[in-house]
């Protein structure tokens, strides 16, 4: 067998150049600094100011019900509404001394209808809207709004809602009363249910300058924001004002296109800072600790009594073909009482790490009730370096 030496004269010239570039980028990803590799964007963690949506809401009346529809007689707002369209609309249902007369449909629903005007809407644009029944009503399915007008928070009308309810349950009732009920049959949707009619008023081309609002505000991440800012615009244009908004003053070479501003600065790779904290929910028994949560060094036991009672009644008898005695049930009770013998006391180390902790507390062979009873315990102690929320 003929051995071959490889050197690097043996090599082409461009294998030996694609061979630098590989060792190059390996070097580069080596002495890239762990922050830039678990940074965000500040797109992901930050809005600005004036780009935002809007609530809005509306009441109207959902026809066509397949005898679904709401009671009058325990809604009287949907016949009182229901008067008032045809009214409207030409239709005279009252009597010669203008009483209501006797009207009774069972195809009729009063809902509310919310939706969200995203920014920058446009008249004549279209938007989802969601419709939620208001009365007795059993089933939407089926049903057609009709034309709703959808106000906001200052009272004016942004825009018009009509069209078929889509919902994701429904209902179905037997002759002898028996139902099933899938999802929720009362609520449903309209893709592109309504039309804009009002556009707000914002305009950005001629803005000196915008403020970055950040979704958690931090001191420490709207300063390295700032920095990350500065040091892409080669200067000192961004500034924090405080801890959840950062003031970018526009450039001069952006100015009449703050839109290509805020698409290069959302696109910069920021690494949130985040202070310790533990949420706990006592409802749902959930617990959620945050990556910089210590605990200094203490030491954890926690006793479990357990006490079981069971009953086992056994009957007794006289014996076959005996004249005498009866068969009667005789009561047994078994109590057993477990003091958590085996339970040891652990301790938990100073400074140690997320991992560390969670594996430390599961060592106590406990549960998530008992882990939040520990944790706030500890807390109370001062051993734990770590805001406590309580939901």
């Amino acid at each position: 067998m003929t051995r071959i030496d490889v050197t690097a004269a043996t090599f082409t010239a461009p294998l030996r150049a694609l061979l630098l570039a590989a060792s190059l980028m390996a070097v580069t990803v080596g002495l890239m600094p762990a922050q830039a590799l678990g940074a965000s964007r500040i797109k992901d963690i930050a809005d600005f100011e004036g780009v935002r949506e809007n609530m809005l809401v509306g009441y109207g009346l959902v026809v066509g019900l397949n005898g679904t529809g709401d009671s009058l007689t325990n809604a009287p707002f949907t016949k009182e509404s229901l008067v008032g369209m045809l009214e409207r609309l030409g239709v005279n249902i009252r009597d010669k001394t203008g009483a209501i007369t006797s009207v009774s449909p069972k195809n009729v629903a009063a809902v509310m209808v919310t939706s969200v005007l995203p920014p920058f809407s446009r008249q004549g644009s279209r938007i989802d809207i969601q419709i939620s029944a208001m009365g007795d009503a059993k089933d939407l399915r089926g049903g057609t709004l009709l034309v709703t007008p959808l106000i906001g928070a200052d009272g004016e009308v942004y825009a018009v809602g009509q069209g078929q309810v889509a919902t994701g349950g429904f209902s179905a009732t037997g002759a002898s009363g028996t139902s099933v009920v899938k999802g929720v049959p009362t609520a449903g949707r309209i893709a592109n249910g309504a039309i804009v009619e009002r556009e707000l008023p914002f305009e950005m081309a001629h803005l000196e300058a915008v403020k970055v609002s950040l979704r958690n505000p931090d001191f420490t991440t709207s300063r390295r924001i700032a920095q990350a800012i500065n040091s892409y615009l080669g200067g000192d244009m961004a500034r924090p004002v405080d801890p959840g908004t950062v003031q970018v003053v526009v450039p001069p070479s952006y100015r009449g296109n703050v839109v290509g501003l805020l698409t290069d600065v959302e696109q910069l790779r920021v690494e949130p800072d985040q202070m310790a904290r533990v949420v706990i929910d006592e409802v749902s028994g959930t617990i959620v600790m945050g990556e910089n949560v210590r605990i200094s060094t203490v030491a954890i036991a926690q006793g479990q009594l357990t006490i079981r009672i069971s009953e086992t009644p056994q009957v007794s008898q006289p014996s076959p073909f005996s004249d005498a005695g009866t068969t009667t049930t005789v009561e047994r009770t078994d109590i057993e009482v477990d003091e958590g013998a085996g339970n040891k006391l652990a301790v938990v180390p100073q400074k140690v790490t997320l991992q560390e902790l969670v594996e430390g507390l599961n060592s106590l062979g406990i549960g998530p009730r008992d882990l939040i009873t520990i944790l706030q315990a500890i807390k109370a102690a001062g051993a734990l370096q770590a805001e406590l929320e309580v939901m």
